[in-house]
């Protein structure tokens, strides 16, 4: 198993931004040392795992050396300032460019910065490069790309899962501490999951996604993947625009345990052992009742709405230059053409009546909590997985557990909940409506308890 961790990490694998701008503030290092430090992480490392399509040296260097500057001349932009970012290849920026992981887009350039990246540069970040997406976001496993697959860093022959495939990476081998993905059915959790780094969806509606490539308009958020809790919160407080203030903890929190074997097939060692991760965190865990009934109008209202967007989105291209996409993102693009207008309305109709059915939940318990994932990294390329004697094919795994907070618009997270057979595992954990950074606090509270 040839991986480029532990042993061999990038400059920023398990780093804090705290930290680091703690250092930064002391004197210890400059903005440029820390961007030079991410610019021979990714020399070293990006050839193994193809996690970066494009790196700015310059361009970083240049950004870097004005955030110095910044900061001698007392001008602090907050707690960003000089850290080292990647953004996902689906995210506009004007100075480098996106190709949303399309030979559609092979020379594409915006004109200007995605909404949530020009935040990002306000607050002093410097963006380094952009991230490897599945081609325009549209799959779970991110090894379909006009650049090619993302390797896995802590096993170089297995997916990281997608579509965020090159900004989890690159922050779990520490080429970066913080990158910036999207999620339509759990493509910031999937592959946060499978290499072992905290990936955070947003709630609906809190990051603007102006300047964001659309694959599903009902179903895309933005959000943060970093090395910790803490991290995370100050990149989602930097993109949304919310307050970072500290939540207070709850007292004797409510975490109710979703069987995961009733969204479909679940390998038990990952199971188990992410179960006894949350039970550390959480201590007693109530198994919810009744949401099995909800797993198939779920399924059925994501897979409708989502074919459908993503359809109309590309319907010109697929009719006009279809031998530009990638084999299987064509396939599945044709295959939405048969969503009709009817079932497209009823499955937005069924997304309110969904959304407000498990949002009940909550009058019993503060969290959810549930794997991320039913299974560890497959091998690259690999499409059918036997999970507890039943073949399975790796895409239906790896969106079994993620895709209904997306048609719910809850907020969640991945947090890393060990390994199995050296492979990371992840806790997903989910909250009520408008309490993001709330979730955050509540889990960076019980991080500390367990310790």
């Amino acid at each position: 198993m040839e991986s480029v961790l532990p042993h061999n990490p990038g400059f920023f694998h398990g780093a804090s931004v705290v930290e680091l701008g703690r250092r930064l503030r002391a004197g210890d290092v400059t903005c440029i040392e820390l961007t030079q430090a991410s610019l021979d992480s990714i020399t070293k490392l990006n050839p193994y795992l193809n996690a970066f399509v494009h790196v700015d040296a310059q361009g970083a260097l240049d950004q870097a050396a004005w955030a110095d500057s910044e900061l001698g001349a007392g001008r602090d932009h907050g707690p960003l300032h000089g850290i080292p970012i990647a953004i996902k290849d689906n995210i506009d920026t004007f100075d480098m460019p996106t190709t949303y992981g399309s030979a559609h887009f092979a020379t594409h350039r915006p004109t200007k910065d995605a909404a949530c990246v020009a935040r990002l540069r306000a607050a002093g970040a410097i963006v380094v490069g952009k991230t490897l997406t599945h081609e325009f976001a549209f799959g779970p496993t991110g090894d379909r790309s006009a650049q090619g697959a993302t390797h896995n860093p802590w096993d170089l022959s297995r997916m990281t899962g997608g579509s965020s495939a090159g900004s989890a990476a690159a922050v779990a081998a520490g080429l970066v501490p913080l990158a910036i993905g999207t999620d339509t059915g759990g493509s910031i959790r999937i592959p946060s999951g499978l290499c072992g780094a905290v990936g955070f969806k947003p709630g609906v509606g809190t990051v603007p996604m102006e300047g964001v490539f659309p694959l599903s308009k009902t179903l895309d958020h933005v959000g943060p993947i970093g090395n910790n809790l803490e991290d995370v919160a100050i990149a989602f407080s930097t993109i949304s625009g919310q307050s970072d203030a500290e939540h207070a903890p709850v007292a004797g929190l409510r975490a109710g345990w979703i069987d995961v074997h009733s969204f479909g097939p679940a390998d038990r060692l990952v199971t188990s052992s992410i179960k006894l991760q949350a039970q550390k965190l959480f201590g007693n865990l109530e198994v919810i009742q009744g949401i099995e009934d909800m797993i198939m109008p779920l399924r059925v209202a994501m897979a409708d709405i989502q074919r459908r967007e993503a359809y109309e989105v590309h319907a010109q291209r697929v009719a006009e230059r279809p031998e530009l996409f990638e084999a299987e993102v064509l396939e599945r693009l044709r295959m939405s053409a048969s969503v009709k207008e009817e079932a497209y309305v009823t499955a937005l109709s069924a997304r309110l009546e969904l959304t407000a059915a498990i949002t009940r939940y909550f009058d019993d318990f503060d969290v959810l909590v549930m794997p991320t994932l039913p299974i560890t990294a497959p091998m690259l390329d690999q499409r059918e997985v036997v999970i507890d004697g039943r073949m399975v094919s790796v895409r239906d795994a790896v969106l079994s557990l993620t895709s209904a907070w997306n048609i719910t618009g809850l907020p969640a997270v991945s947090i890393p909940a060990g390994f199995v057979n050296g492979l990371p595992v992840g806790l997903q954990v989910i909250a009520a409506p408008d309490r993001d950074l709330w979730l955050i606090d509540q889990l960076r509270h019980c991080q500390r308890v367990a310790k």
